[in-house]
């Protein structure tokens, strides 16, 4: 899978956000931005492949959709396509990750909870708060699971660039 060498984590997160604005939901606006802002080759239907998951796996208010789509994502870039057995290390590499960004959203979400029926109980669903929280949400993942994997492949942030020229 070819990847762009340089991304802004910036960008990633707005378009993330700017998806869900746009008619997406949370786990399908992380991985159409993390497609598209590392020019990954490989087809739109990895969105798709993310709808069921989305507003807490299929409405089902489980773990969050926003996290669901960042642990999709970070499975396409460091998960295994062949059976070597739960020792894996490719495998064992991608659950690290995984746990990473779920203990991570877990602490930054402002609610200690990755339960989408935890992070939503106090809104109407859908509508005002509850959907710009859930914007929210998805732009703070998707620019996490960018540095997750800027980190990894040692890629470059080219936010970083802009920070040190000013």
């Amino acid at each position: 899978m070819n990847v762009k060498q340089e991304v802004s984590v910036r960008k990633i997160r707005k378009d993330a956000e700017d998806n869900y604005r746009g008619g997406y939901f949370c786990c399908e606006a992380l991985m159409a931005s993390i497609r598209d802002n590392f020019e990954l080759d490989i087809p739109k239907e990895v969105i798709g492949m993310a709808s069921g998951m989305a507003v807490g796996a299929g409405r089902s208010g489980c773990m969050c959709g926003a996290l669901n789509g960042g642990i999709l994502a970070l499975g396409l870039f460091f998960g295994r396509t062949e059976q070597n057995g739960p020792n894996d290390p490719k495998v064992i590499k991608c659950m690290e990750l995984t746990k990473e960004l779920h203990n991570w959203f877990r602490e930054n979400n402002g609610k200690k909870s990755v339960c989408c029926r935890v992070l939503t109980k106090e809104f109407d669903m859908g509508k005002g708060e509850h959907k710009e929280q859930c914007i929210s949400y998805t732009g703070l993942c998707a620019g996490k699971v960018a540095e997750i994997i800027i980190r990894e492949l040692g890629l470059k942030n080219l936010d970083l660039k802009e920070e040190s020229q000013s």
